[in-house]
């Protein structure tokens, strides 16, 4: 009976238990990021720099992740870029998150890597309905 209660969970949410890491500076975005990613049922990463997401993606190795492209130290594209050269998280989805919506910008996103742009600040649909399509994604690879 219980898990016939969990199957039905699950079909109503069909993003719960995907793990998705928030690599942003601005204490805000994480926060309001995680808000709306737990409310769907997501398991959430937090991550304040690029040095910061690196050493976490080995451990709870996340099945989405999102990357603002300005922060200290090593910014998004850099950070971008790490996690596609290793092997074990080359096909991890990556979202660029920017405040800027320009064209140089998502370009230089998809050429280290980036399977999605999404521009700041952004909706709690915007941001789930990105991490459904990529997790769909997976799912049907």
């Amino acid at each position: 009976m219980d898990s016939e209660k969990e199957n039905r969970l699950s079909d109503q949410n069909p993003l719960s238990g995907v793990k998705v890491m928030v690599i942003d500076d601005s204490n805000t975005i994480r926060r309001s990021a995680e808000i709306f990613l737990l409310q769907a049922g997501c398991k959430v990463i937090l991550a304040e720099d690029g040095f910061d997401a690196l050493a976490k993606i080995a451990d709870h190795q996340p099945q989405l992740i999102f990357v603002d492209i300005m922060m200290p130290r090593l910014d998004g594209y850099q950070t971008c870029a790490l996690i596609k050269k290793n092997a074990k998280f080359q096909t991890t989805p990556v979202i660029m998150l920017s405040s800027k919506d320009g064209l140089f910008d998502r370009a230089r996103g998809r050429m280290v890597g980036s399977d999605q742009y999404l521009t700041k600040p952004f909706t709690k649909e915007s941001l789930l309905k990105t991490v459904a399509t990529h997790v769909h994604r997976a799912a049907a690879a």
